[in-house]
C-alpha cells in the first residue's frame, strides 16, 4: 500500500447506563460498534457459550442424523432437557434444547457426536473462534460451566453473533420461542425472555448465569431495516441493560449510504497519473445526526495488484475508521460467500483429531 492505515481506536458517543460490568452494542451489517464498556476484558461467560455449539453444530450438515446420549452427557450437571442415558434423539432437536432451554446435557451430547469427546469439540470451537477473530477467547466445554481457563469479552461474543445470524437455520433456532422434539411430548419454550417477553424487536439471542459468573445475555432485536447486537457480561439488570441499549441505538443511528457502487478515477498523489477502479456494492452505514456530512474518504492505491483488486476505500469519522471497501479494477458482480469454506475446513480438523 502507498500509505499506511494508522491504528484507531472505537469511539464512543453518549452512553446509556448499564448493570453490566461489560458490554458492547454492534450492528449486524457493518460490525460497527456503537457503545461499548470494558468490551475486551476477559471474564467468565456462562451459557452464552452455546452459541457456538449450536452454529458448529448448524454447519456440521448433520441436523438430521441421530445422536445416542452418553453416560457423560445424561449426567452434566446445570440445566437441562433431561436427557437418558442412552436416549436417541436428532441433533437438529438436541439444538433447540441447547439454545432454548439452556441444556447442558445437549451441549455435551452435541459435542461428542461432533468432536468425539468434549475436548474434542473444545478444540474446534478454538479453531472457529480463531477463525473468527475472536483473540481474546478460549473455550474448554461447550456450555459454559464455570472454569479457569474459558473466558471470552463482550466483543468477541458479538462479533461470534454476528456471524451466527448470518445463517438462517441458526436465525430460526434462536428466534423461536418454543420448539417440540419428535421424542417429547410437550414444548419447550424459550428462557430467552427479551423475545418471549420484554422487547417487541427481538429476534433471538442466549441468556447465561452460572453464581460465580452472574448473568450474561447475548440479544438481537430488529427495528426497520436495522439490527442490534447487544451483548452484557455479570449484567445484574440484563433485561433493562438490553432495553436501553437497544432504543439509545434506534434513536441515536440510521442506516446512512456514504458510497454508491460504480466505476470511479482517482488521482495519483503527487502525479498525473489517474487510476480507473469500481466499487462493487453500495456502502451502507450506521450514523447518528451528528456524524452525517463528517465522513472522511482515504484511497489506497496498491503498488503490486492482484489480478482484480487495486486498492482499498477507507472511510472514517473524526480518525474513527467505519468502513472500508475494496477498488477492483473491473466491474464484476460480489462474489457469492464460499459457505462450503467452513465445512471443508470443519473435515480437516475432524481428520486432526481422529472423528470421522
Amino acid at each position: 500500500m502507498l500509505v499506511m492505515l494508522p491504528n484507531t481506536s472505537r469511539k464512543a458517543f453518549a452512553k446509556p447506563s448499564v448493570s453490566a460490568n461489560n458490554a458492547v452494542l454492534m450492528e449486524q451489517s457493518t460490525g460497527r460498534v456503537l457503545y461499548e464498556k470494558a468490551a475486551n476484558k476477559k471474564q467468565s461467560i456462562a451459557s452464552i457459550t452455546k452459541i457456538m455449539t449450536a452454529i458448529l453444530a448448524v454447519e456440521s450438515g448433520k441436523l438430521n442424523e441421530t445422536v445416542t446420549t452418553s453416560r457423560r452427557a445424561a449426567y452434566t450437571e446445570g440445566s437441562s432437557i433431561y436427557l437418558k442415558e442412552g436416549e436417541k434423539m436428532k441433533l437438529k432437536d438436541l439444538v433447540y434444547g441447547l439454545m432454548l432451554r439452556s441444556g447442558n446435557d445437549s451441549a455435551v451430547a452435541i459435542a461428542e457426536y461432533l468432536g468425539g469427546s468434549v475436548e474434542g469439540f473444545a478444540y474446534l470451537m478454538n479453531e472457529k473462534a480463531a477463525w473468527l477473530g475472536m483473540t481474546n477467547t478460549n473455550f474448554d466445554n461447550p456450555h459454559g460451566l464455570d472454569s479457569d481457563t474459558h473466558y471470552s469479552t463482550a466483543y468477541d461474543m458479538a462479533l461470534l453473533m454476528r456471524y451466527a445470524m448470518e445463517n438462517e437455520t441458526f436465525r430460526e433456532i434462536t428466534g423461536a420461542k418454543s420448539y417440540k422434539a419428535e421424542t417429547r411430548t410437550y414444548s419447550w419454550r424459550n428462557k430467552n425472555k427479551m423475545l418471549t417477553k420484554y422487547y417487541k424487536y427481538s429476534i433471538g439471542g442466549k441468556t447465561g448465569y452460572t453464581r460465580k459468573t452472574g448473568r450474561t445475555l447475548v440479544s438481537v432485536s430488529k427495528k426497520e431495516n436495522m439490527e442490534l447486537i447487544a451483548v452484557t457480561l455479570d449484567a445484574p439488570d440484563d433485561w433493562n441493560d438490553h432495553t436501553r441499549l437497544f432504543e439509545w441505538g434506534y434513536d441515536t443511528y440510521d442506516l446512512s449510504k456514504i458510497d454508491e457502487k460504480g466505476k470511479e478515477t482517482y488521482q495519483m498523489t503527487g502525479t498525473e497519473q489517474s487510476e480507473s477502479g469500481y466499487i462493487l456494492q453500495d456502502l451502507v452505514v450506521p450514523l447518528s445526526k451528528d456524524e452525517k456530512g463528517k465522513v472522511k474518504e482515504n484511497i489506497y492505491i496498491e503498488r503490486e495488484k492482484t489480478d482484480e483488486k487495486i486498492g482499498e476505500k477507507v472511510y472514517s469519522i473524526d480518525g474513527e475508521v467505519i468502513a472500508e471497501t475494496g477498488i477492483y479494477q473491473k466491474q464484476q458482480e460480489t462474489e457469492e460467500e464460499d459457505t462450503g469454506f467452513w465445512n471443508e475446513f470443519t473435515q480437516l480438523i475432524y481428520q486432526t483429531i481422529g472423528v470421522s
